[in-house]
């Protein structure tokens, strides 16, 4: 009689969710047995009570575990992060279809490509087809309302559709370009480019030729300096999936491989591995969970069946896809094999002894695993700690805390005199002051937080397209509530950018540290994380530096403007004089502090004058 178990402890807590093919088997095989692991003999000894519930067939049980486990989080399951929001790339199903990265349920009015395994191969695919393509990112509602090309056309990022610069047939060339390109055709790509370059030329359109030429270059390069990019041929879609175990600590490295184009890799941190002696789960154990909980869904629409490529390599065969009792030593169920295929609607592969490009990624999924142990194994305590805690919390996808980029904007001003915005860099585990940067706020009515934001933003990252990957940075915080929230994600939305970038810290009450509320602008529920939050003292700790960097700033400010008011006031006085006056006496307090002789001295200034001077400033 198949079915679930669960045990839960005196108090009620739930320990650990298991199927079986026989409930009354399985369930007493735990209290008759004496050779059990430490970490299901250390369960044993906590048991209290338990409960079944009886299903139809293997396969409704080994749903119906995963979803337990999911939702109740047992302490002696193998339990995974439940995130498959993986980004993809879009293109719009408009008449001219916008490039951008995206999250979410697929729509089928629109086409996607992917998925990728995180943010930063987006990003990074997106640069490149703005750059040898030129799609435009720009929202829609931004696009049918613009009377002059934007700041991307001028820096060769967009085509500029918005106002007429090409026809949509020329629009749908690229994007098909770009689309060929996404699925790994790079070779014909190049081949059409080089058709059209000597087209344009035999008709004497030089310009457009050289349009074409300057693509075919970008292309060449950018596929020369990816090694990660090259085309294997015949290799489709592919996971591998590497499960390496140190020091008490497992990953499982997942790699991603679509259309032969390897897009990188994401490490993945169990939990559930309690144990008196350090020994930890069998590997197949390990890799039985992370394949149901990552793959299987109890409602299965596009997205979750286009998840599952249909070769998964692995660097351990899979023996059994039962629990943790590995000494029934009952034959293997073809369970969860069956339910991949019913899910993707196609045959599953799996491989676990790969030959040839596959063999070459499964090793490198295994260095990647242990990477990523060695450098989580590092992250312990201090700045680190509190890095690694807030990379958690904002759910960044990270191979290491190295890559880790903040910057963090703060408006400061005296009841609107000599607004200021400023710019802090938290990046490599420290504040980099080097890269501070200070923006004058001009044009703004004189206390407009709102408008200062929008500017300093606008300023900041005009050229996003223009900076290296490891210059953009994983997260921008902005210290303010709503309304400033709302400012940068306008800005970014203009510009093309991820608006998940976006973290508001608002203050809380009594403005008192500890109790900021972290505000999103992609709809995500706003955070409080209390007082005693790793995460949130680092957000404090870069939010000061940008306050206090943006005060100091404005009072330099407000005291030169001060300063230059006082001499502006003085009839006779100019600019050449003021500064004349200012650069011999190192600013205005040596001016009033010298006497009438020294100040008739300079250059330009009479008896008369310097008398003049004098007393005004005494």
């Amino acid at each position: 009689m198949p079915g679930v178990y669960r045990f839960f402890d005196e108090a009620g807590h739930i320990l650990y969710v298991g199927k079986a093919r026989n409930l009354k088997k399985r369930v007493s095989s735990y209290f008759q047995r004496t050779q059990l692991s430490p970490r299901i003999e250390l369960m044993v000894s906590k048991i209290a009570r338990y409960e079944t519930t009886v299903t139809r067939t293997e396969t409704e049980a080994l749903i119906l575990e995963n979803n337990l486990i999911k939702e109740l989080a047992p302490p002696f399951n193998i339990l995974f992060r439940d995130d498959k929001s993986y980004p993809y790339v879009m293109l719009t199903g408009h008449q001219f279809p916008r490039l951008a990265s995206y999250r979410g349920k697929v729509d089928k009015r629109n086409h996607y490509f992917g998925p990728f395994p995180n943010s930063w191969a987006v990003r990074n695919s997106v640069q490149i087809l703005q750059k040898v393509f030129r799609l435009r990112t720009c929202e829609d509602s931004v696009f049918k309302n613009r009377s002059r090309p934007c700041l991307l056309h001028q820096i060769h990022r967009c085509s500029a559709p918005c106002v007429g610069r090409l026809s949509v047939e020329q629009y749908g060339q690229d994007v098909a370009q770009a689309t060929r390109f996404l699925k790994g055709d790079h070779s014909q790509v190049l081949s059409e480019l080089e058709k059209e370059m000597h087209k344009h030329s035999e008709s004497m359109e030089f310009e457009m030729a050289a349009v074409m030429r300057d693509r075919i270059a970008d292309l060449s390069s950018v596929l020369q300096q990816q090694a990660m990019d090259t085309v294997a041929e015949g290799e489709g879609d592919v996971d591998i999936i590497a499960v390496a175990q140190m020091e008490g600590m497992v990953c499982v490295n997942l790699a991603m491989v679509r259309g032969g184009r390897h897009l990188g890799d994401r490490a993945y941190f169990p939990k559930g591995l309690r144990t008196t002696s350090g020994e930890l789960p069998p590997p197949t154990e390990i890799l039985e969970a992370f394949i149901a909980q990552h793959y299987l869904e109890e409602h299965v629409d596009e997205t979750t069946a286009n998840l599952i490529p249909p070769v998964l390599v692995l660097n351990h065969a899979l023996q059994s896809a039962s629990d943790d009792l590995t000494q029934l030593n009952e034959s293997p169920p073809e369970d969860l094999h069956e339910l991949l295929n019913a899910q993707a609607g196609r045959k599953i592969t799996f491989l676990h002894q790969p030959q040839g490009q596959r063999r070459h990624w499964l090793a490198m999924a295994e260095g990647n695993a242990k990477i990523a142990l060695t450098k989580r194994l590092v992250e312990t305590g201090g700045q680190l700690a509190r890095a690694r805690a807030l990379a958690d919390v904002l759910s960044l996808e990270l191979e290491s805390l190295e890559q880790l980029r903040i910057e963090c904007f703060d408006i400061s001003h005296t009841s609107g005199e000599a607004t200021q915005a400023s710019c802090v860099v938290y990046a490599n585990n420290a504040m980099q002051s080097s890269e501070y940067r200070r923006f004058n706020i001009n044009g703004i009515t004189p206390g407009d937080d709102y408008a200062a934001m929008r500017q300093v933003l606008h300023r900041r990252y005009a050229n996003f397209q223009e900076l290296p990957l490891e210059k953009i940075p994983q997260v921008i915080l902005i210290d303010g509530g709503k309304g400033q929230v709302e400012m940068a994600r306008q800005v970014l939305t203009e510009f093309g950018m991820d608006v998940g970038l976006i973290v508001g810290v608002a203050k809380g009450e009594g403005r008192k540290v500890g109790l900021e509320t972290l505000i999103f602008a992609n709809g995500r529920p706003a955070l409080e994380l209390g007082i005693d939050s790793a995460a949130l003292l680092l957000v404090a700790q870069i939010r000061d530096e940008a306050h206090r960097f943006a005060i100091t700033g404005m009072r330099a400010k407000r005291a030169k403007a001060r300063t230059i008011s006082r001499l502006e006031e003085i009839e006779g006085i100019g600019a050449k004089r003021r500064q004349k006056l200012l650069a011999r006496f190192g600013g205005l307090k040596g001016v009033a502090n010298a006497s009438i002789e020294e100040i008739a001295s300079v250059e330009g200034v009479s008896l008369t004058l310097a008398e003049q001077i004098y007393r005004q400033l005494h």
